[in-house]
């Protein structure tokens, strides 16, 4: 093992929690030079890294989600806490061990906290609107939107800090930041001005593509691998498609109900991806506020991991 590997597997990276750390270094014990890893093996523990990299990125949202499916499966009908307010508890309990036990910093906990702010605000406009509605009775509300919403737009952004520190994710052409802040911005209005406005969603997402188009996104699985890239705009496609899934999970769980469901559940159409594709871009708007876009080259936080 040489110097510098010895370095980075004893010292992790300053911005990992230690549970992130921890997988960093399996990675690395089983992935470096030294480890005699080769052909098919050596695909297969790549591949279960990145599996257990993205499983962990995705813990908040998991569990928000398994929480959604089993109150809707055993939840007793008639119990004195309602299902809603059972889920806000839940949820409560959720972000709280997850601060508790280290397994997520302060600063994740701040984008979070933006995040659910975010999306309460629009949830609260498109339940008035009638865009969708959700059932049952609760007193943790806010007029007929269940305080656990929130939560659910915070899983996105959990997902997205952790995929930027687990990855090493770096980019090149990253677009300026005030100018995806205009986009976000621009897009977050649309939401709402679109039931008194013509709808410029297809407006925006020509944007996007022009503004993000040319970036390259580099991730890595493991620090002495090199860095593999591809277009930024294919994995906004695909956490799109993924929270569609979510959402067709979430609406067949009974958590909110969209007016085409109303006499039954359908699945969600597809064209619901633009809408979420959108939302992707104000959640990566977000969270460069909080974790600027590095350019390949810049090296990440060493030291002690993360704690707070």
């Amino acid at each position: 093992m040489t110097d510098e590997s010895r370095e980075r597997l004893e010292h992790p990276r300053a911005d990992l929690t230690r549970v992130e750390a921890a997988l960093d270094a399996w990675a690395h014990r089983h992935l470096s030079a030294e480890s005699g890893a080769r052909g098919a093996r050596r695909a297969g523990v790549e591949f279960l890294v990145f599996i257990l990299k993205q499983a962990w990125a995705c813990v908040f949202g998991a569990l928000m989600l398994a929480a959604l499916v089993a109150t809707a499966l055993w939840y007793p009908d008639g119990a004195a806490l309602s299902r809603n307010d059972a889920l806000v508890l839940i949820a409560v309990a959720i972000q709280v061990l997850m601060v508790a036990l280290r397994l997520e910093s302060g600063r994740e906990l701040w984008v979070i906290v933006l995040f659910h702010l975010v999306g309460t605000v629009m949830e609260l406009f498109k339940t008035a609107a009638g865009s969708w509605e959700y059932g049952g009775a609760g007193v943790l509300a806010i007029g007929a939107v269940p305080l656990y919403t929130g939560f659910m737009y915070a899983a996105v952004g959990s997902y997205m800090v952790r995929v930027f520190k687990l990855f090493d994710l770096r980019f090149v052409r990253y677009p300026p930041l005030w100018l995806t802040a205009v986009i976000g911005a621009a897009i977050y209005a649309n939401f709402f001005t679109h039931h008194f406005l013509p709808d410029a969603r297809w407006v925006l997402l020509v944007a996007v593509v022009l503004v993000w188009g040319r970036c390259i996104m580099l991730f890595r699985n493991h620090r002495e691998r090199p860095a593999r890239s591809l277009p930024i705009l294919l994995p906004f496609l695909g956490v799109a498609f993924f929270i569609w899934i979510a959402e067709n999970i979430g609406t067949a769980a009974g958590a909110w109900i969209y007016p085409h469901q109303a006499g039954g559940w359908e699945m969600v159409s597809l064209s619901k991806m633009v809408s979420w594709f959108l939302l992707m871009i104000i959640s990566v708007v977000l969270v460069t506020l909080v974790y600027r876009p590095r350019p390949p080259g810049e090296p990440a936080p060493t030291g002690a991991a993360e704690q707070h």
